[in-house]
């Protein structure tokens, strides 16, 4: 089998994004490789929580 046929395999972050830095904290998370998927409200006003994800890099 080829490797095209496999499904991807993915892993997740959750991080916590303060709302007045969340165009840096987002930036530095997609230069790491992590896609964000949702955003959600956080446990305060000033805060989100990020749910990423990114695929899984497969050892040889």
């Amino acid at each position: 089998m080829s490797d095209a046929s496999q499904p991807t395999k993915w892993e997740y972050f959750v991080a916590p994004v303060l709302s007045h830095v969340a165009q840096q904290i987002l930036n530095n998370f997609g230069q790491d490789g992590w896609e964000l998927v949702q955003l959600a409200p956080g446990p305060n006003p000033d805060s989100l929580v990020g749910y990423f994800k990114r695929p899984l890099v497969q050892e040889a």
